[in-house]
């Protein structure tokens, strides 16, 4: 194996390991290191990954990793989309995201978005035609509805529906080759041309509100850093990020069925739960035990050193998500699905990043992780609540697709 502490020694690349090996790729690397380090190359390009108790933190602290140019383009034109800017560290992009976090207020906004969620889940149980369903299928489309609804988004139900499939394909193919990527970037542009001509029709028909009612016309009147409108693409793509994460959280929701399945004893808790306090713990412990991100990439921001590495300014730098959050060193029995260690006086939220991480003084929560908690923890007390059976299918998850799901996306029979 190539030394971790030459690095003039030429490092191999370790693309074809990561679409093999998945999630347990980069884990497993680290564990074979005494540093917590690994040097490779991903796409040709050289890369250093940290894994480790004080991984996080190092890597959050913009001191010392930036993300402006880490990530390779067909991430960015799929993920994030090619006019918005990728960079949490970038100016501009922070100012837009101060902007969202107007929407969200103390966590009114995350709490009314929950209200959409869980009254468009019951409407689409009541409403199904078949007593068998997908339930990826159906909460990816409840979720749409969802957050259309609570954005302002005038969308009809066959609109909300091509959105759900649209926003899953984004995730679906970010970041990995062949048709899967290929129909991740038809679904980003054929959404983003859809919001850029909505938000066009609002500035064309309303005045410019002082108070925005909608994340709609928030953005639609939104004024850059230089007091500019943006043009109408760039505001198509931020519009466009608040709504997929949205969906995205139909991972989540999958995963939070099959702990439910495997762990039946939690359905009586969360069924009892008056203060939701087990619920939003039960969506904690889902985005620390099941994979979503396997890990996140920045670039070194000045000449570092890690644990005795050196890690020159420049140098593309990833932190090991997945095994983050499974390392034996910050979690008590890592492999064992318990939601009570996120409402102990001691809970180790500090420890989880299962999506993407900010500043450490927040204990790398993002603005956006607030939407994510509230939208998942309805989700879970409304699957509670239901006496669902779950016939026979393949449930296995495999660690080599990213993202991956139960490979049946969990089937289910409603009451």
């Amino acid at each position: 194996m190539t030394s971790s502490r030459n690095p003039a020694v030429p490092w191999n690349d370790s693309s074809l390991g990561l679409l093999t090996h998945g999630y347990a790729w980069l884990p497993g690397r680290i564990r074979r290191e005494s540093a917590g380090v690994v040097r490779t190359r991903l796409l040709g390009r050289p890369v250093v990954a940290l894994g480790g108790p004080g991984a996080a933190r190092f890597f959050y602290d913009r001191r010392h990793v930036v993300r402006t140019t880490a990530l390779p383009s067909p991430v960015v034109d799929t993920w994030y989309g090619r006019a918005a800017s990728p960079a949490p560290d970038d100016d501009a992009h922070r100012a837009r995201t101060a902007m969202f976090a107007t929407l969200l207020g103390d966590g009114a906004g995350a709490a009314t978005l929950a209200g959409h969620v869980g009254w468009r889940w019951r409407e689409a149980v009541a409403g199904r035609q078949q007593d068998r369903v997908v339930l990826f299928d159906l909460i990816a489309e409840v979720l749409a509805q969802a957050v259309c609804d609570w954005a302002g988004l005038p969308l009809t139900e066959s609109a909300a529906s091509e959105m759900a499939r649209d926003c899953t394909a984004m995730v679906d193919g970010f970041a990995v080759p062949g048709p899967r990527h290929l129909r991740a970037r038809r679904a980003r542009s054929r959404q983003e041309k859809a919001l850029a001509d909505l938000i066009a029709h609002v500035r064309g028909t309303q005045p410019e509100a002082v108070t925005k009612r909608s994340a709609l016309e928030t953005v639609a009147w939104y004024r850059g850093t230089e007091g500019r409108l943006l043009d109408l693409r760039t505001a198509a793509v931020e519009l466009l990020d608040l709504v997929r994460p949205t969906v995205a959280v139909a991972w989540f929701a999958t995963f939070a069925a099959h702990a439910l399945h495997r762990w039946p004893e939690h359905r009586e808790l969360l069924r009892s739960d008056a203060r939701g306090a087990h619920a939003v713990a039960f969506a904690h412990e889902v985005r620390r035990f099941y994979p979503f991100a396997p890990f996140v990439g920045g670039v070194a921001a000045q000449d570092l050193t890690w644990r005795g590495e050196h890690l020159p300014k420049g140098t593309v730098v990833l932190l090991d998500l997945y095994g983050q959050n499974h390392d034996p060193a910050l979690w008590e029995h890592p492999y064992r699905f318990d939601p009570q260690r996120f409402i102990s006086t001691n809970s180790p939220l500090d420890h989880l990043v299962p999506q993407v991480g900010a500043d450490p003084a927040r204990g790398h929560r993002r603005p956006g992780e607030e939407i994510t908690v509230a939208v998942l923890a309805s989700v879970v007390t409304e699957l509670a609540q239901l006496d669902f059976d779950v016939p026979e299918q393949d449930l296995t998850i495999p660690l080599s697709r990213i993202p991956t799901l139960p490979r049946s996306r969990f089937e289910l029979n409603l009451p």
